[in-house]
């Protein structure tokens, strides 16, 4: 368990990485013993790096850092701070996509309860990685299906079936990717920080 500082901490930290994590596009170069024919080639893999941000601090932090920060960053899109992809403002209620960015709340906090449950080892590091991830689209398609059955938003006059494909089938693949390296990257910090 991490120690109550320690979590006001990885909250802040989360909050940060959320935030630059928007803006961050993911990618991944060639293989090394390729560099040398053709150079050193980055591939776009369609996503940014914030649901990576989300499911690492749940991971290094755990489950309450994990849902504060994740707090944090709806509390200050929603009310002044332009961090959101396409700015702030409680105008983004109404977007396609928010039930995703609230699903960072349950992401962050499962991930994190999951990650604390078993030694940090690759395999439940990954676990409770997709588990976070799975949370997240579950409360994005819920979010999504309320909007089209309530007839508050119909986003850009897709379908609803469209409308899911774009925001969870066509990122999904991507995310998984990032997923694969918050693992990685969760297994270091927690064998360096010896918890």
């Amino acid at each position: 368990m991490v120690a109550v500082p320690n979590q006001l901490l990885w909250a802040f930290i989360g909050l940060l990485l959320t935030i630059g994590g928007t803006f961050l596009e993911a990618y991944f170069t060639s293989s090394p013993w390729n560099w040398n024919h053709n150079g050193v080639q980055s591939f776009d893999i369609g996503v940014t790096y914030q649901v990576g941000a989300v499911l690492l601090v749940g991971c290094v932090g755990g489950k309450n850092a994990g849902a504060i920060a994740q707090i944090a960053y709806l509390v200050l899109g929603l009310t002044w701070l332009p961090i959101f992809a396409q700015g702030g403002g409680l105008e983004y209620l109404k977007q396609p996509y928010f039930g995703y960015l609230l699903g960072f709340i349950p992401g962050a906090w499962i991930c994190g309860w999951l990650a604390f449950k078993a030694q940090p080892k690759l395999e439940s590091l990954a676990i409770s990685c997709i588990c976070g991830l799975f949370a997240i689209h579950i409360t994005g398609l819920i979010y999504l299906v309320s909007s089209y059955v309530f007839n508050w938003m119909n986003p850009q006059n897709l379908s609803i079936f469209q409308t899911v494909l774009k925001y969870s089938l066509y990122p999904l693949p991507g995310q998984l990717v990032v997923v694969c390296a918050v693992t990685v990257l969760a297994y270091c910090l927690r064998h360096l920080m010896f918890y």
